[in-house]
């Protein structure tokens, strides 16, 4: 624990620590494991996010599209695992048909966590297939960029982040992808804070987020607005867990460090407030 936290490609692993895609124990002390995939897809026809996540062994998923040109968001939240499965490869939910392939160099992030330990790993993907919200929507074609978050751990009890994800294209034509955080893997360095141009990973300084998830600003400088289209958002209360989720899908605008202009961004904004 000592030597954490650690960054890589995925090569370099603490020792002594159970990590994905090994089996991890289902409880750390009084700590039950967390782990979920989640993929997100932005572009500028749709945009769809699907879930599988479980909680003490307890299975959850949920899925959304949004439909810019419809305007129309579909959503569901489901106990179990049956309806939502992600891969390497592949996505699906009802209304769901995503291919997948990596679009990007992966990055692999164990950080410590109240008493224990967490793991994430984000991937850059390219997905094509189709979407729909609702099952009277119609279907959208999907070729579009997005981000695969596999994470597991023991966290702490209560457990706080705000968080962001997303694709765009700058002033000069390159691709990029971010991802950043802040609340959970956030050191000053070894972070899962991350900005992909051309597939190219980069960590980046801690961010600030602004408002009420109205952007983020960066440490080296720049800062990217959001404009919100349509939210996903969750309230539960069951005995020992509780949960606040918003999510909300949007456009993004701005610059990146280095005096980066982006273009076009699209992506998410994510709250979420967790005893768990």
């Amino acid at each position: 624990m000592s030597v954490l936290p650690v960054r890589s490609d995925g090569s370099t692993r603490p020792p002594g620590l159970a990590l994905p895609p090994d089996r991890m124990p289902r409880r750390q002390g009084l700590r039950p494991l967390k782990r979920w995939r989640y993929v997100g897809v932005f572009g500028a026809e749709a945009m769809v996010c699907a879930a599988q996540v479980r909680v003490a062994g307890i299975p959850q998923g949920f899925w959304a599209v949004w439909d810019r040109a419809g305007k129309t968001l579909g959503e569901r939240t489901v106990r179990g695992a049956e309806q939502v499965k992600i891969g390497a490869r592949a996505a699906t939910a009802p209304g769901v048909e995503l291919n997948l392939r990596p679009d990007g160099e992966p990055i692999d992030v164990v950080s410590a966590h109240g008493d224990s330990y967490i793991w994430t790993r984000k991937q850059p993907v390219h997905a094509v297939g189709r979407a729909r919200a609702g099952v009277a929507g119609r279907w959208v074609e999907i070729d579009a960029r997005g981000v695969v978050d596999d994470s597991a751990g023991y966290h702490a009890r209560h457990t706080s982040w705000r968080w962001s994800t997303g694709v765009g294209t700058l002033a000069d034509g390159r691709p990029i992808s971010w991802n950043v955080v802040d609340g959970l893997h956030d050191a000053a360095t070894g972070s899962e804070r991350t900005l992909w141009i051309d597939g190219v990973a980069a960590e980046l300084a801690p961010v600030r987020f602004t408002g009420d998830l109205e952007g983020f600003a960066f440490r080296e400088g720049g800062a990217l607005s959001f404009a919100p289209e349509a939210v996903r958002e969750r309230r539960d209360e069951m005995l020992v867990f509780a949960s606040a989720y918003r999510q909300p899908f949007g456009t993004f605008s701005g610059t990146l460090p280095g005096g980066l202009v982006l273009a076009e961004g699209f992506g998410v904004m994510e709250s979420h407030d967790v005893r768990w």
